[in-house]
């Protein structure tokens, strides 16, 4: 990877003028990414967008736990926060998991040049990482009480079975004991809460791959939750001329080409999981309405269907068109910011 010539103290005071300004003093939100990187390209813009986010002081990435029990995903993972030069990131994996097929861009962390990886990473394996459940475990017994946000934007299996967890070495609380104690928003890219191309029932992937388990974390989740349906990711493509455009600070660039190769451009990508990163960093910045509150109920299908409740813990974004261009150009910006070092 070879920087091309340019002002990067220049450049940073530009991006960090066109940013979101950290509030002075504010902690930076401690957040657990959940993904099932490899699916689709949305985590991957998601994961970068972290990182910037993280660099201006807004959050501080925990760890990110994978959802997709591919043996690259935890690889590619390891080489996008390398890339972001924070390689010690802990990465925890499911064990066992749904969709192990390494998807269109994971192969990217296994391919070679000169006798090293193009995009360096030491994590060889999924399987050398641990096991995503005892990671979080760990990590939450750690942190101070009602301190921790979690996105997850993949399937639910990771977060129900922490749910399920019995005492250990790390707490000597069960998994929704060390949940209700440790985590104050979990903001959630699943469902669909408004008709999606004529359909009023509309199932969302992310609820379909593991219904048993959303319908757990649904009933059973014992903090606030946000849910951003797959209406709001489609009202806020991710412009394709930003990929063309936006990430040539670097010849290779592991976000730019993970778009590339998904789908080959030009073409505008739903920003579903990028608008969960946005909520659970910045949940007070009016980036979104809220429904009011109530209940999500995962139906046999998949579909997932919000009951009003005065005293429930569920809501789901709602986005404006006057909230929409702020969204975007956010969104563009986090996720296209060089890495700080």
């Amino acid at each position: 990877m070879v920087l091309r010539r340019i002002c990067l103290p220049l450049l940073f005071s530009f991006l960090l003028n066109l940013s979101p300004v950290v509030a002075r003093g504010a902690d930076p939100v401690r957040l657990i990414f959940d993904t099932d990187i490899g699916n689709d390209v949305d985590d991957v813009l998601a994961l970068g967008m972290i990182h910037s986010l993280q660099s201006r002081g807004a959050c501080q990435l925990l760890a990110v736990t994978i959802s997709k029990d591919s043996e690259l995903a935890g690889p590619f993972v390891d080489a996008i926060n390398t890339f972001y030069h924070r390689g010690t990131t802990p990465i925890g994996v499911v064990r066992p998991g749904k969709t192990p097929e390494p998807g269109k861009f994971l192969p990217m962390a296994a391919e070679m040049e000169k006798g090293q990886f193009r995009y360096p990473h030491k994590l060889l394996s999924s399987k050398d990482a641990p096991e995503a459940v005892n990671l979080m475990r760990k990590l939450l017994a750690a942190e101070s009480d009602n301190s921790v946000s979690i996105a997850q934007v993949g399937f639910s299996t990771n977060l129900a079975r922490l749910l399920d967890t019995k005492p250990d070495a790390s707490s000597p609380l069960n998994g929704r004991e060390l949940v209700a104690k440790k985590v104050k928003l979990l903001s959630v890219m699943a469902g669909a809460f408004k008709t999606i191309d004529g359909n009023p029932h509309y199932c969302e992937y992310n609820v379909v791959q593991d219904i048993e388990n959303c319908r757990k974390l649904a009933e059973e989740w014992p903090t606030a939750v946000v849910w951003s349906g797959f209406e709001i990711g489609i009202a806020v493509p991710y412009p394709g001329e930003s990929i063309v455009k936006d990430y040539n600070y670097v010849v290779d660039h592991p976000v730019a080409e993970s778009y590339r190769r998904y789908e080959a451009p030009p073409h505008n990508r739903p920003t579903w999981d990028l608008t969960s990163v946005l909520y659970a960093v910045h949940p007070d910045r009016g980036y979104f309405d809220l429904s009011p509150p109530g209940k999500i109920l995962v139906e046999a299908d998949g579909f997932t269907k919000f009951i009003p409740e005065a005293e429930g813990k569920h809501r789901y974004l709602i986005l404006t068109e006057q909230q929409l261009p702020r969204v975007l150009e956010s969104l563009v910006q986090l996720s296209s910011q060089p890495p700080s070092k």
